[in-house]
């Protein structure tokens, strides 16, 4: 009987995985239609009252992601109000959904890591993800590995797409 080897194990492909460098922390959003008269008009000495009122320390160390949920025009001071409360007390304030707020925290992460151990090997960008990294998290990643990297694929081991592969 033959011996089973785990032939993916013993090979030379670096797995790149997001999920390595996802930043722990508990994300919320904030809806600004929750302080608009109706959800929809925003008056300003109501508007500052409910700020004023509101127990922002529940959000302490948290990612926050701000926006409106109702199709009322904000002026653009309201949601830099509600930064100006949430500044002592969130790791990050991000203007948009929490997608976004995910791409902003890898937009700060990848930068800083060294690419520099996949100078000439191939690379597996990891698809599958039990944390909600955003598809643009991959984008950046793959803008950061070509430089070094002999080859990139997509996925896992057993089943990776081919992205790019280094000239001779």
């Amino acid at each position: 009987m033959d011996k089973i080897i785990n032939k993916v194990a013993n090979s030379i492909l670096e797995v790149f995985d997001l999920e390595d460098y996802y930043p722990i922390g508990i994300r919320t959003q904030i809806d600004i239609s929750q302080w608009l008269f109706e959800d929809f008009l925003l008056k300003e000495k109501d508007f500052r009252e409910a700020l004023k009122n509101h127990d922002w320390k529940q959000y302490e160390n948290q990612y926050i992601a701000i926006n409106c949920s109702t199709n009322a025009i904000i002026p653009a001071w309201a949601s830099i109000l509600v930064t100006v409360y949430l500044t002592p007390f969130a790791k990050k304030v991000v203007m948009g959904n929490l997608s976004d707020l995910e791409t902003s925290l890898y937009q700060e992460v990848l930068p800083t890591l060294d690419y520099s151990k996949y100078q000439d090997k191939p690379v597996i960008l990891k698809g599958c993800s039990k944390k909600p990294v955003p598809e643009s998290a991959y984008i950046m990643a793959i803008q950061k590995l070509q430089p070094f990297a002999k080859s990139i694929m997509y996925g896992e081991a057993c089943s990776a797409v081919p992205l790019f592969k280094k000239g001779k």
